[in-house]
């Protein structure tokens, strides 16, 4: 079974390969990379707010906000989750 991140991701790839009238993931690539980067700003704000003043529960809303948002900007800007997964495992191999 696929880990829901890659779940998500393949929605929103569709999404941008096929837009949908009505579909928030859509409305986003149509705004443009400026609105979805200022959007992760915004969701990225949100979750300190959260994190600083509020319980798990908004904590966890918060933070699925500013994946998912992620997420449709990485689309926007050609990079996957295996890109991210590549570039961690890069930063976490063990030093020669």
């Amino acid at each position: 079974m696929a880990d829901m991140l890659d779940t998500l991701e393949a929605i929103i790839q569709d999404r941008r390969r096929n837009p949908q009238a009505g579909s928030y993931t859509s409305m986003l690539f149509d705004a443009g990379r400026h609105r979805l980067a200022q959007k992760v700003g915004e969701e990225a704000v949100e979750v300190i707010v959260a994190a600083l003043s509020q319980g798990p529960e908004e904590q966890i809303e918060e933070l699925a906000d500013l994946f998912y948002h992620v997420l449709v900007l990485m689309a926007d800007l050609d990079l996957t989750l295996d890109d991210l997964r590549r570039r961690l495992g890069e930063r976490h191999q063990p030093q020669a």
